[in-house]
């Protein structure tokens, strides 16, 4: 890339796209050069409070900029990133990548001939908990997720699994190099007409085992990561951005004879896992390195959420059946 500053756009500017317009404006090594949505007056709302410009479709931006964020509706997708792609922009998506594998594949093969920067917007990846959880792993003999959020209605156009527990399986197969042996789903909906409660047990190769629940009607938010490997366990909260180990300290309690546990504790408190994300993206199209979140991860995930989903299809999905 050129010395001079990165030209940028947001397509998509509701509530999460309104955010990503936020943390690039706050980059000195980029120019936002204006902002996207199918609703003109909001598209002009979020142009004129970030002093940026507004266009009626992202064919108008697409030959101004060099990168994008894409967050409109996840069926809105792939139509819209493959015009990016083939326009020669940069691409972070929101997740999921697509609705199917399908599209997916033919965004990344889109991204790898025209030698373009595809992130997927896992923004859990960031997490400083879950980036400190990384560095202490060994050899991890089960993990158990939870993500529990109260019911909105932002994210129902696809189901708990794409909408929520696609985090957790992203961050559980990046932590596990070992193939998938076998996959255990259970689901259900609620208030939505999809799969608003889920859960599954995912067993790898290497003896690993992983069990994820994720629920969009729960009475509070919980994002919690926990790992039990032989020398610790470690536990992430997503939310809060804290993280814990347990471990032996190798010394022995005189009262009991037994060895003295201790528990370490770390906090986060002033992060902004997204602006990493943004600030990763942008460093990856200028220096040319891979994304920390590559489309080849986005797929994978969505590849493992689309097999819960089938599963969860197949079986129970009725709140009021008895599994």
């Amino acid at each position: 890339m050129k010395s001079e500053k990165l030209k940028v756009g947001v397509i998509g500017v509701g509530h999460l796209g309104e955010y990503h317009v936020q943390k690039y404006m706050a980059l000195s090594s980029v120019d936002v050069v204006g902002v996207v949505d199918t609703d003109l007056d909001r598209a002009h709302e979020i142009a004129r409070r970030y002093d940026t410009k507004s266009f009626g479709t992202h064919q108008d931006l697409l030959p101004l900029v060099d990168a994008v964020s894409l967050a409109v509706p996840t069926e809105k997708h792939f139509d819209v990133a493959k015009d990016i792609l083939r326009s020669g922009v940069h691409l972070l998506i929101e997740k999921p990548i697509t609705y199917e594998i399908g599209p997916a594949d033919i965004l990344l093969n889109l991204a790898r001939e025209k030698n373009l920067k595809l992130q997927v917007g896992l923004v859990e990846r960031f997490n400083p908990a879950i980036v400190g959880m990384e560095a202490l792993l060994t050899n991890p003999v089960f993990i158990e997720s939870h993500r529990m959020n109260q019911f909105t209605t932002r994210g129902t156009d696809v189901d708990v699994v794409l909408d929520l527990m696609i985090h957790d399986l992203d961050i559980i197969l990046h932590f596990i190099q070992s193939e998938v042996k076998e996959v255990h789903a259970v689901g259900m909906s609620v208030l939505t007409g999809k799969t608003d409660i889920a859960n599954v047990r995912m067993i790898f190769e290497n003896g690993t085992v992983g069990n994820l629940t994720a629920s969009r009607v729960s009475d509070n938010t919980l994002r919690k990561i926990r790992v039990f490997q032989p020398d610790a366990y470690i536990a992430a909260d997503c939310f809060k951005r804290e993280l814990s180990v347990t471990r032996l300290d190798g010394a022995i309690d005189p009262s009991s004879g037994f060895p003295l546990v201790v528990t370490e504790k770390k906090q986060y408190p002033r992060t902004d896992p997204l602006a990493d994300e943004i600030t990763a993206f942008v460093d990856a199209v200028i220096s040319g390195s891979q994304p920390v979140v590559p489309g080849s991860d986005g797929r994978r995930a969505l590849n493992f959420a689309l097999q819960i989903i089938d599963q969860i299809e197949k079986g129970c999905s009725d709140f009021k059946t008895v599994c």
